[in-house]
């Protein structure tokens, strides 16, 4: 008995937070730390949903008693090209760019309400010639 609890005793991580590696993407998200640990729930900010991606490194937060229970909080970010107050939301070949100037940058397909912005307006064509 003693032994067990010795061995319990010496696995348990002081730390409240460690990085790891996404080994399964999706609803049943896995983490490898020093094992790999299945069926993570996924943790975002409110209004704003987030499911990492393979091979992506996040923090996992460890909660409960013992920190038995762990959660994906988030990914390193690098906000080398942001001002402070910036903002950037990005997926792999998507983003949004809130700048501290009131501006408003899209990058990627822009859709609205599932329909690419192309098809909803048409470009202004200039008339030669003419006042307007």
């Amino acid at each position: 008995m003693w032994l067990s609890s010795q061995s319990r005793k010496t696995q348990r991580s002081d730390q409240g937070a460690e990085t790891g590696v996404v080994t399964l993407e999706g609803e049943e998200t896995a983490v490898y730390l020093t094992g790999e640990r299945r069926n993570l729930p996924v943790l975002s900010p409110g209004g704003y949903c987030w499911r990492p991606a393979g091979g992506e490194t996040v923090l996992v937060l460890k909660s409960g008693a013992d920190g038995e229970e762990l959660w994906v909080a988030g990914v390193p970010g690098d906000g080398t090209d942001l001002a402070p107050g910036e903002v950037r939301i990005q997926s792999r070949q998507a983003a949004v760019f809130l700048g501290n100037d009131g501006s408003i940058d899209l990058r990627g397909t822009v859709k609205i309400n599932g329909v690419p912005m192309e098809e909803l307006f048409e470009p202004k064509v200039k008339e030669e010639g003419g006042l307007g």
